[in-house]
């Protein structure tokens, strides 16, 4: 069951306008099943819309945001809780306590790097947490090539591309996110990069 769900993002301050509607359209379907949403605390980018529109939705949304990067970040003054925490690294441990799954939404690179390193941590056995891709405009459809190109050879285990929940859906991939169970995976050893 999805009761939280951590959004990863764009925060940049403009929006390409074909992806506005879907992701209005994605805090809106959140606010109305109840999903709470977490997130980096910013008010610009599709973060930003996001959060704007779950609570006009009458949505829970909760930040989390970096203590004296309130200038850069412009937090989003409106959140239902914004928490504030000493580095980056808690930021990503109290999203990643936070939520139970993760939905990924365009951006580019933190937002890429965000996911993999939620991916990382189920490949790893650390949390396995479902992370779903909105592949709005096949966005993530040349990132997904890649992953399939390492499965082939054989950097990537049946397993953790399985873990990889995709969907051009909204609706469809908040509820694939809730009946994801887990591939079994196996722990890193020494010799493994996972």
């Amino acid at each position: 069951m999805i009761r939280r769900l951590g959004i990863l993002a764009d925060t940049r301050e403009t929006v390409p306008i074909e992806y506005i509607d879907v992701t209005r359209a994605v805090a809106r379907m959140l606010a109305s099943h109840a999903v709470t949403v977490a997130y980096r605390g910013g008010s610009l980018g599709i973060a930003g819309i996001v959060a704007d529109e779950a609570l006009k939705a009458g949505g829970r949304v909760i930040g989390v945001t970096v203590e004296g990067q309130e200038e850069r970040e412009l937090p989003h003054l409106g959140l239902s809780e914004l928490r504030v925490v000493p580095s980056e690294a808690d930021r990503q441990r109290e999203i990643g306590d936070l939520a139970d799954g993760f939905l990924v939404l365009p951006g580019w690179p933190g937002t890429l790097s965000d996911a993999f390193d939620v991916w990382t941590w189920g490949t790893q056995g650390l949390r396995q947490k479902p992370l779903g891709l909105l592949n709005t405009n096949d966005y993530f459809t040349h990132q997904l090539a890649g992953v399939d190109d390492a499965l082939v050879d054989q950097f990537v285990r049946e397993s953790q591309r399985g873990m990889l929940v995709v969907s051009t859906g909204p609706e469809d991939l908040l509820r694939r996110l809730a009946d994801f169970r887990p591939p079994e995976t196996r722990r890193a050893t020494s010799c493994d990069d996972e």
